[in-house]
């Protein structure tokens, strides 16, 4: 049986990969900075020696662990490079000398950054893995780096890489308070299945289809999102008159949202695309809008898989702030 290493643990991915793997009598150890009941080895992966301990009869790896993008405003630019970065390299490096046959990096969307946001009057962006990143933050700019290292090991030292460049899959609140004040939760997060949101049970299936098919594959990037119901033709009108493109494709969905007084978003600046890895990794996503206006016809708000349920509510700080669980992003200036 193979041993399979997920770091980040106790977050929401790990924690998730944690429970499927263990339901599926898999050996599978877990790392984190973190104690948890799916945490084995307590550690920073920033720790080199750590990281050696860890990989300890490993065959392969699964690695979650990372600094977010909520994190920018409450640690350094220096932490988000030897968490992300170093981390990363330590990993790398050590699943080397393991002889390590797969190694699944969890990415993110937001390595896209700038990319994302058309200008005025131009069409919705179609973000596939062709599209060249412009991250906005340091969150972006270390998990490209990281990235980057995954695609040096896999074309020097032949280690198979795979890189998973996750949507939204956070059950917390939206990040933007504009947003927040305008929609009600389960709305926001049911608009975000048309283009920028995923379930975590689809985030792990993805990640167990990776695992099964890295060493064929060798090195690719995928982006890892719901199947969107929206085709190229409709771009320009998504970010003219976003409702009337979803009416159009799904003549149900206002009744549905009309018995929930909800909205859909006037505007959609871009759509995820995640062709590549339905048809490289094998990938069946269940969840996706159609599914959304299924649960919601029947009375239901709560749009979580059983996994995402499982796993729960987390935040990203052991404190709150002024504005909930986000802090002010404008603290994190100058570190």
């Amino acid at each position: 049986m193979n041993k399979i290493l997920v770091t980040g643990s106790a977050g929401h991915l790990g924690e998730a990969l944690m429970r499927t793997l263990r339901k599926a009598g898999q050996w599978v150890v877990g790392t984190d900075i973190q104690p948890s009941p799916f945490t084995d080895m307590v550690g920073s992966i920033a720790d080199r020696e750590h990281v050696r301990q860890c990989m300890v009869g490993v065959d392969a790896v699964l690695h979650t662990a990372t600094l977010h993008k909520p994190h920018v405003a409450t640690h350094s630019r220096q932490d988000f490079v030897d968490t992300n970065i170093t981390g990363t390299l330590n990993l790398l490096e050590e699943a080397t000398l393991a002889g390590v046959n797969a190694f699944i990096f969890t990415s993110t969307t937001s390595t896209f950054g700038d990319a994302l946001t058309p200008a005025a009057g131009e069409p919705a962006a179609w973000i596939t893995e062709e599209v060249a990143p412009v991250p906005k933050n340091i969150y972006g700019v270390t998990k490209v780096a990281a990235e980057t290292l995954c695609e040096l090991f896999h074309r020097n030292q032949g280690l198979p890489c795979l890189i998973l460049r996750t949507a939204r899959f956070f059950p917390e609140p939206d990040d933007s308070k504009a947003t927040r004040d305008t929609y009600s939760d389960a709305n926001i997060k049911a608009n975000e299945y048309l283009y920028r949101r995923v379930d975590i049970a689809d985030v792990v299936s993805a990640h167990l289809c990776a695992l099964e098919r890295a060493a064929a594959i060798g090195f690719g990037r995928y982006v890892i999102s719901a199947t969107t119901p929206f085709m190229q033709a409709d771009l320009a009108n998504l970010h003219r008159d976003a409702r009337s493109v979803v009416q159009r494709l799904l003549p149900d969905f206002a009744a549905i949202y009309a018995q929930q007084g909800w909205q859909m978003f006037p505007q959609i600046d871009r759509v995820y695309v995640n062709a590549k890895a339905r048809t490289e990794l094998g990938w069946q996503p269940r969840y996706d809008f159609a599914t959304v206006l299924a649960t919601v016809a029947t009375g239901q708000t709560d749009l979580r898989s059983p996994l995402a349920q499982a796993v729960g509510i987390k935040g990203y700080h052991g404190t709150a702030f002024a504005d909930g669980i986000y802090p002010v992003q404008e603290a994190a200036r100058g570190r």
